[in-house]
C-alpha cells in the first residue's frame, strides 16, 4: 500500500487537539493539587494522593506518546516527500502506534479519575 504526503497530514488536527485536551486535564490536575488542603488530612486524603500521583504518571505518559506520535507523523511525511515511501509508510504506521498508545492512556487516566471521585463520595459520606 502506498500512501501520499497528504495521508499523514490528516492526523494533524486530531493529534493538535488532542495534545489540547491532554494539556487542560494536567492543568486540572495541577490545580486540585495545588489547592490540596493539608489541614483536612484523613484516611480518604491518603487514596486521593495515591490516586493523584497516578493520574498525573498517565498524563504524562498521554502527553510523551501524542508528542512522540505527532514528530512521527512529520518525519513520515518528510520521508515521504523526499521519495522513501517505504520508510516513510513505516515511520507513519509507528506513529500510529504511539497514538494508539497515548489513547490507551488516555482511558486508564479516565477510569482513575473515576476511581478518584468515588473515594472522595466516600469521604463524604463518613462524614
Amino acid at each position: 500500500m502506498t500512501i501520499d504526503i497528504a495521508t499523514p497530514a490528516m492526523l494533524f488536527p486530531a493529534i493538535s487537539l488532542l495534545l489540547l485536551a491532554y494539556t487542560n486535564r494536567f492543568l486540572t490536575l495541577a490545580t486540585i493539587i495545588r489547592n490540596f488542603s493539608k489541614e483536612k488530612w484523613d484516611q480518604s486524603t491518603e487514596a486521593q494522593i495515591r490516586n493523584l500521583r497516578q493520574r498525573i504518571l498517565f498524563i504524562k505518559r498521554m502527553q510523551i506518546a501524542g508528542v512522540v506520535s505527532f514528530f512521527l507523523c512529520v518525519v513520515s511525511m518528510l520521508a515521504i516527500y523526499l521519495g522513501y515511501q517505504i520508510v516513510g509508510s513505516w515511520i507513519f504506521a509507528l506513529s500510529l502506534v504511539c497514538l494508539l498508545y497515548s489513547l490507551w492512556m488516555s482511558v486508564r487516566e479516565i477510569l482513575i479519575s473515576v476511581e478518584a471521585l468515588d473515594v472522595h463520595l466516600d469521604g463524604i459520606k463518613t462524614k
